[in-house]
């Protein structure tokens, strides 16, 4: 099984893979809920390998852990499921 880090940096760092439009499903403790958010969305701090950041359109960012990422879709197709998700 590959892990959230290792898919993260191929479609940060691997070009022909990370060509796709990439959507990340991370538990919104708030909404009770899988929340999408593209990938294009996020930043990562350099450094930080625990959690990314997310800039909501009201221009608040949030930090979000990596373990609370559930699933990743690559052009709207489901490509990682956090196991036991």
């Amino acid at each position: 099984m590959v892990t959230i880090r290792d898919l993260l940096n191929r479609i940060r760092w691997d070009r022909e893979f990370g060509a796709g439009f990439f959507e990340l499903g991370y538990l919104d403790h708030v909404e009770h809920a899988i929340v999408r958010v593209p990938f294009g969305n996020i930043s990562f701090e350099e450094g930080d390998s625990f959690s990314f950041h997310l800039e909501k359109k009201t221009g608040e960012t949030l930090t979000i852990p990596l373990h609370r990422v559930r699933e990743v879709y690559r052009n709207g197709i489901r490509i990682w499921q956090r196991p036991g998700g």
